[in-house]
């Protein structure tokens, strides 16, 4: 809002008058609009999400209709960048009892920014497999780390750890992931060494034959 604040103020004191100048300030405006933008919707989003007023609609999901979808959408993203982007999904993982489009935004989330923090040359692995009466996935990264000290507090609202890590983004992407996997009864994790990448963890349940409901 500052900013919004001075680029306006800068076009009312001369700048309008100076067509290629304020045709500068009109496209930084246009930039601050949509991070604000982005920056409400995924505040209403959390706020959906913990209250319950958007249930999740719960059904047998195949693993593979939560994770090739989102990888399939960045992997252009992933091949601008220069980075190998693979799915490891071995034979015999049982399907889960998720709401798909949530769960999706989950996988989404953690492979942009596997995307942005990796540097060209590098891998970013999506991987899944049964643990227990639950299933584990996973997004794996060779990019620049997370610091200890950051790693416990990644998924807090608007949490932005060190310089390499907080370009960019309004720091809600991981409480939403958090929410989501919370409302599915799973739990969310990282694991990561300063340097050597990052591995994104998250639990949902292995779905029962013809288990269907919706979470309030």
């Amino acid at each position: 809002l500052a900013s919004l604040k001075a680029l306006t103020e800068t076009l009312q004191e001369g700048a309008l008058e100076d067509p290629p100048a304020a045709r500068r300030f009109l496209q930084r405006i246009e930039t601050e609009v949509d991070a604000l933008s982005q920056m409400v919707n995924e505040l209403l989003e959390l706020s959906r999400i913990e209250s319950g007023q958007v249930p999740l609609r719960l059904a047998p999901t195949p693993v593979a209709e939560v994770l090739l979808p989102p990888v399939d959408r960045l992997r252009p993203q992933a091949e601008r960048a220069g980075l190998e982007l693979t799915v490891v999904l071995p034979p015999g993982v049982p399907s889960v009892l998720a709401d798909v489009d949530r769960a999706r935004l989950v996988v989404t989330n953690l492979v942009h920014n596997a995307v942005k923090f990796t540097p060209p040359g590098g891998r970013i692995t999506v991987a899944a497999r049964a643990s227990g009466d639950d299933v584990l996935l996973s997004v794996q990264d060779t990019g620049v780390g997370i610091p200890a000290e950051d790693l416990a507090r990644i998924f807090e609202r608007f949490y932005k750890g060190d310089r390499a890590r907080s370009g960019g983004g309004t720091g809600l992407g991981l409480a939403i992931c958090q929410s989501i996997i919370a409302a599915h009864g799973g739990r969310i994790w990282a694991e990561s060494e300063l340097g050597h990448g990052s591995t994104f963890y998250f639990i949902l349940p292995a779905s029962q034959a013809g288990e269907t409901r919706t979470e309030v």
